[in-house]
């Protein structure tokens, strides 16, 4: 599973460089997320914009990645494919998850409501 991030002012995006998420990848990708997030600032973005493919694995590893969170940390999802926001919508957990169009929205947000 390779993750790439680049920090900014109080704000991790991390990139989800793969196009599954899936059962063959879900651990990886829960302890990849966690050592990010406890290592990060206080905003993280989570741009799934490659992201095509999310089965149950999947989803469950950004439930988890969102529980392993610090307290005062946020978690959101950017660039959600349509077949991926499908399954976010299906579960419910887009009223979980704040959910952007694309990073540049989620950054603008974000400073926005600094």
């Amino acid at each position: 599973m390779q993750l790439t991030h680049q920090d900014f002012d109080g704000l991790r995006v991390v990139r989800v460089d793969e196009t599954r998420i899936d059962a063959a990848c879900a651990i990886q990708f829960k302890d990849t997320m966690r050592a990010l997030s406890d290592s990060g600032p206080a905003r993280i973005i989570l741009d799934m914009g490659r992201v095509e493919f999310l089965d149950s694995s999947g989803l469950g590893a950004v439930v988890a990645a969102l529980k392993a969170i610090r307290h005062g940390q946020s978690l959101d999802l950017a660039a959600l494919h349509p077949t991926v926001m499908r399954v976010f919508h299906l579960t419910r957990m887009d009223t979980v998850f704040t959910i952007h169009p694309d990073v540049t929205t989620a950054i603008e947000g974000i400073a926005n409501a600094s």
